[in-house]
């Protein structure tokens, strides 16, 4: 089955989940610790779909003060130009921005599609073997998330299984799979550490 496919089968828990696991893999963009998230995905296996989300939500966007920033605004600013990472970075930024205060119905499904597509977009920007001068890939990743996979990249090739593998094992066992959910979490977000540390070290 298509990522598409378990998006649009996905109960509210597993949705909440597959778009919180997208942004948790995301911190080390927004300079985050690997804790900042924790409370949210306690929310989520307690009762519930995520009643205590929205106070736990208002927490993480405390602890990642963010401001949204417009396009010339930031690094880059001065040449009119935007670097991969500095788009990634908005990205992220908007993942959290635009999480639902409750998470069910239209408002998580909606958030849940979004972090999808953002998630395999940062992490196409961040991938050292993407053809120069690809800033989007807004196309081919709708169409890898349809289902045609040939000749991906490393890197938006294991997003996209991840992602698979979250809202299967919600699917499979509701709240009880958020540990196994949360693991698989947890190695991508070291494995984006690691690839925006290597950037940096790259730079300096």
């Amino acid at each position: 089955m298509s990522l598409v496919e378990l998006i649009a089968q996905a109960d509210d828990r597993a949705l909440a989940a597959g778009g919180l696991a997208c942004l948790d893999r995301c911190v080390p963009l927004l300079g985050g610790d690997d804790e900042v998230l924790r409370p949210l995905w306690t929310s989520l296996a307690e009762g519930a779909v995520g009643e205590t989300w929205g106070e736990c939500l208002e927490q993480a966007r405390a602890k990642l003060p963010a401001p949204f920033e417009e396009p010339g605004e930031g690094p880059g600013a001065e040449s009119g130009e935007e670097t991969g990472e500095d788009r990634a970075v908005r990205l992220a930024r908007a993942m959290l921005a635009t999480a639902p205060a409750v998470p069910v119905g239209t408002p998580v499904r909606e958030w849940a599609d979004a972090c999808s597509l953002a998630s395999l977009r940062i992490h196409r920007l961040l991938e050292v073997m993407a053809p120069a001068g690809d800033r989007d890939g807004a196309d081919d990743i709708d169409s890898r998330r349809e289902g045609r996979t040939d000749g991906m990249s490393p890197l938006v090739a294991a997003e996209l299984r991840r992602q698979i593998t979250v809202l299967e094992l919600v699917a499979g066992t509701g709240s009880g799979g958020l540990r196994q959910v949360l693991a698989v979490s947890t190695e991508g977000r070291r494995v984006l550490r690691a690839v925006v540390s290597r950037r940096a070290r790259g730079r300096s």
